[in-house]
């Protein structure tokens, strides 16, 4: 195994950093990184937006509700993006549309890949990374904060920066439940395997949490799928000019 794969494998979520912002050097390096990334068509329907105003964060802690999105290293918003291709289509006379659902696809496909080449750049360098996607727990509102125009629209954002705990591993389904080769295997051929699975869990956050805490990932995912959330997403996506008007 190669040291990239032991990063890989090494991921933890960071939600307590150093006071200590990230210099102009490494957003700079981190950035292009994110950019070396694949994108379809070489479209690059995305942003990246960099929150160093204090009021702003705040304004975007007070929706997600969570400390480390106002107290991090660097926040970064990925955006979907296809603004600056309708403003080029406008210069060229050739008008262009992003209103289907496979632009949407693109976009966010685009943005992922994007993200997660950071967040490997920035665990290369040492620093620690958490996913923010209770961003989009009022997405209109970040629009307004980040005063995006239409054609852009706020997926998740990224903290970053200098760790202040370890932070803990926490294991993913096995690869016998993920992995399907030719043939997709129903989920009662793997039945064993989640309870298995689900067991080492239950395991793991009893003993993160001195016993206050003991859900399965089954019991954990289902109890969320199974509650109706954010539902305003649809109505913002088309506000922003995305599926349609």
């Amino acid at each position: 195994m190669n040291s990239v794969i032991e990063l890989l494998n090494n991921h933890r979520s960071i939600r307590k950093f150093k006071d200590e912002a990230l210099d102009e050097e490494t957003i700079w390096t981190l950035v292009t990184a994110a950019q070396s990334a694949s994108t379809s068509s070489y479209v690059q329907a995305y942003s990246i937006m960099g929150i160093t105003d204090k009021d702003k964060k705040a304004a975007l802690r007070e929706i997600s509700t969570q400390p480390y999105v106002e107290h991090n290293g660097h926040l970064f918003v990925f955006l979907i993006d296809y603004n600056r291709h309708v403003e080029l289509s406008k210069d060229k006379g050739e008008p262009i549309a992003f209103d289907k659902t496979e632009q949407l696809i693109v976009g966010t496909v685009d943005a992922a890949l994007a993200a997660q080449n950071l967040a490997v750049a920035a665990e290369s360098m040492g620093l620690g990374i958490c996913y923010i996607g209770s961003l989009r727990n009022d997405m209109a509102r970040v629009i307004e904060i980040l005063e995006l125009p239409k054609g852009v629209v706020p997926l998740f954002g990224m903290v970053a920066g200098h760790p202040d705990h370890s932070g803990s591993k926490k294991e993913r389904l096995p690869f016998e439940a993920v992995y399907h080769e030719n043939t997709y295997q129903p989920v009662g051929e793997l039945k064993d395997v989640i309870d298995d699975y689900d067991t080492r869990i239950s395991d793991y956050y009893s003993e993160r949490t001195d016993g206050a805490r003991s859900d399965t990932w089954s019991d954990q995912v289902i109890g969320m799928l199974g509650q109706k959330q954010r539902l305003d997403v649809d109505g913002v996506l088309k506000d922003q000019g995305f599926l349609g008007q």
